[in-house]
């Protein structure tokens, strides 16, 4: 976990990553994914990290084509590098369980600043957690009802990191970038929003990310908040 807390400017809004922040991080199922395959570890990643704005992963994330087309897509560019997968194996990966020592956390910061959550998700599955069943995505809109919006990359058409996404953010939240603290697991994520101004946190743990988050704001209930919720806190 790392952050940066050089304070000019009052914090008024938080805005949080889903995946990997809120919930759980679909990482170890892609791991998991890769070695039932044969697969070379972070093989799926890695893909992704080539030609990050224009390869299928981010147009898929953009809404700017289709499940059909990102599995052929996703079949090309993985054939070219060695191993073919078809790209409609991977939202079903996707799914995550909500952490409840963050919705916890959310509750106790909402009367005191706006909250958001910035995820980049795919036109697929059941709401903003592209759920796989309605009882997961029952869970993940109780979850999503903490927050003053919601920004889906599949529907504003922009993705993380690109800053437009974060500008949109600001603009829907009313406040300076200087004014958000920004949460995600990504650090290419928070590199561009750090750029804009905002105070970055990466998620490396609940606790320690919890522990930055307490620094910034000045207070030191965070984690015991957190862990109330009992140990079931991946």
């Amino acid at each position: 976990m790392a952050a940066n807390t050089t304070m000019t400017t009052a914090i008024r809004a938080i805005f949080f990553d889903f995946g990997g922040v809120i919930s759980t991080s679909p990482f170890d199922a892609l791991r998991d994914y890769e070695h039932a395959r044969g697969l070379p570890t972070d093989f799926l990643r890695q893909t992704n990290a080539i030609n990050p704005d224009s390869n299928a992963w981010a147009r898929f994330e953009r809404g700017d084509i289709t499940l059909p087309e990102f599995d052929a897509a996703f079949l090309a560019e993985t054939r070219a590098r060695g191993h073919a997968v078809p790209g409609r194996d991977l939202p079903p990966l996707l799914a995550t369980q909500v952490r409840p020592g963050m919705l916890r956390v959310l509750d106790a910061l909402r009367d005191g600043y706006q909250l958001a959550c910035l995820t980049n998700n795919l036109p697929v599955g059941h709401g903003a957690g592209m759920s796989l069943d309605t009882e997961g995505a029952s869970t993940v809109a109780d979850a999503m009802t903490r927050f003053d919006f919601v920004l889906e990359s599949s529907k504003a058409g922009v993705r993380k990191p690109e800053a437009a996404f974060y500008q949109l953010a600001c603009e829907k939240a009313g406040v300076p970038a200087e004014a958000v603290v920004f949460l995600d697991d990504l650090g290419i994520n928070l590199k561009s929003a750090r750029a804009l101004g905002m105070h970055t946190i990466k998620v490396t743990a609940p606790d320690t990310a919890l522990h930055a988050l307490q620094t910034i704001l000045g207070r030191n209930d965070l984690i015991d908040i957190y862990r109330a919720a009992g140990p079931l806190q991946k």
